[in-house]
């Protein structure tokens, strides 16, 4: 129990990164190009936790062929959901100019949103949780990896459904329900998969990792090129580089 509850609590604390990105947006002008190298840095970031941290464990504990077979699954799954939420109105859910939708513009595009965005936070938060399997203790450089990514990824958002004419209590409960979801996902993550073979778990485990993968090619690297332009690769190697050196300090 100790180690479920956990669990739970290290999701959550990745989770609340949302919400504290989400009332910077929201609440304080911040200009589109610091908004845009924020993104690009968590993009960086979690490329390097997706590597070192997701493939690299898959491929340790199930060989190529289940952690290959699990990133393009996860991948797809994610495609063809966000595809299906795109055509909904949360296509720009991540992006902090004008390109959100309002409801009177496309009825239902608030739900999508809210949808798209437990899309791209679900797959995070399990992978928290499964890295305490085994009495092992979490993932720090995970943690980490996504509570720095979903600071701009709320930061960004938030700042987006203000401009669409959202409301704060919509905004926060979203980001709030979201990170508590977090939480529930990580306990989950740990609690349903405990007796889990370790080829079972390489599988999850690089399902999550191409899931990741996709959303930052998807949502994330469009937006932080959207104003940051040509710094943006800059940005995002040094934030890679950031997230390899905690791993190898962690490791």
């Amino acid at each position: 129990m100790p180690e479920l509850l956990a669990a739970g609590g290290w999701g959550l604390l990745a989770g609340s990164a949302l919400l504290l990105g989400a009332m910077a947006g929201f609440l304080i002008r911040i200009p589109g190009r610091a908004v845009a190298g924020v993104m690009a840095f968590g993009s960086g970031v979690l490329i390097s936790a997706v590597s070192f941290e997701l493939i690299a464990e898959a491929h340790e504990k199930g060989g190529f062929l289940p952690t290959a077979l699990g990133a393009l699954g996860g991948s797809l799954v994610y495609t063809f959901a966000n595809i299906a939420l795109a055509r909904r109105g949360a296509r720009h859910r991540k992006r902090s100019g004008d390109q959100q939708p309002s409801e009177t513009e496309q009825a239902g595009s608030g739900t999508a949103i809210a949808l798209g965005a437990l899309l791209d936070g679900v797959p995070e938060s399990m992978v928290i949780g499964t890295s305490l399997l085994g009495g092992g203790n979490v993932s720090v450089v995970t943690v980490a990896a996504v509570f720095i990514s979903n600071v701009p990824e709320g930061l960004s958002s938030a700042a987006g459904m203000k401009r669409a004419g959202r409301s704060p209590r919509y905004v926060f409960t979203l980001w709030s329900g979201i990170a508590v979801i977090s939480g529930v996902a990580a306990l989950i993550g740990y609690g349903v998969l405990g007796g889990a073979s370790g080829t079972v778990l390489a599988v999850i485990t690089a399902i999550a990792g191409g899931a990741i993968l996709a959303m930052i090619a998807d949502t994330m690297i469009p937006e932080a090129f959207d104003d940051a332009h040509l710094w943006t690769g800059l940005i995002t190697v040094t934030g890679f580089l950031t997230a390899f050196g905690l791993a190898r300090v962690g490791g």
